[in-house]
């Protein structure tokens, strides 16, 4: 579905990204692992088309590198950024609504189908979204770009700073995305939920991919871990 090859990122002269490659396939749920300043969330913001780049980024066999994110995201690319970015002034059932693409195609999911798996945000829908605490807030994310039917769903962060009540869910709402035939790119530090559902692990260092292969694999490859990972 996904293909990137030599891709490097830029922001203004510096150069973040140097020749990336990996794949992501239908239902499949890759995890792209790294330290801050790897260079993780530059490639999804180069794949969403939101800094500048060069070399290839192919979706279902076509060139997307160089069109709009909005461009992107109706080709069905969704992107759940690090900082949430929800209209906290809208309420719940508001900010649902927006994720919609906004036509009468009846996607995969419904409101029933995002109050069914966070019940909390259905006891909320009618609250402003600035008021919800961090975890709801990542849930009200997730839920929002899923009501815009993506096939591949890029998640950046989704467990940064919540309970560990709420990463457990948060894992079980990814695994339900690939249940649904949903692939995802998961930019995730802690390697204890990203080797639990992921089906292939992705290592990043120095803006390149210097590891690919299963998790059990990365288990089992202590110097990668070392050298890339572990603080």
């Amino acid at each position: 579905m996904l293909h990137i090859d030599n891709l490097h990122a830029f922001y203004g002269k510096s150069h973040v990204l140097h020749g990336v490659e990996f794949e992501v396939n239908e239902g499949e749920i890759v995890a792209l692992l790294g330290r801050n300043g790897s260079g993780r969330s530059t490639t999804a913001k180069a794949i969403m088309g939101m800094v500048d780049c060069t070399g290839t980024v192919d979706w279902k066999g076509s060139h997307i590198r160089g069109m709009k994110p909005y461009e992107i995201a109706h080709l069905g690319i969704g992107y759940v950024p690090e900082n949430r970015d929800i209209f906290p002034k809208l309420t719940v059932h508001q900010n649902l609504l927006l994720g919609q693409k906004g036509t009468r195609q009846k996607g995969r999911w419904s409101f029933d189908d995002m109050y069914g798996m966070f019940p909390r945000l259905k006891e909320r829908q009618h609250t402003e979204a600035g008021v919800l605490s961090g975890g709801e807030q990542q849930m009200l994310t997730l839920c929002r770009t899923l009501m815009g039917d993506p096939d591949l769903i890029i998640i950046d962060e989704p467990t940064e700073g919540l309970a560990p009540k709420i990463v457990e869910l948060v894992g079980e709402y990814l695994k339900k995305l690939k249940d649904r035939g949903i692939s995802v790119l998961l930019i995730e530090q802690k390697l204890t939920i990203a080797m639990q559902i992921s089906d292939r692990a992705l290592v990043m260092g120095h803006g390149s991919i210097v590891f690919q292969g299963t998790p059990e694999t990365l288990r089992q490859d202590a110097y990668i871990r070392k050298e890339w990972l572990e603080v």
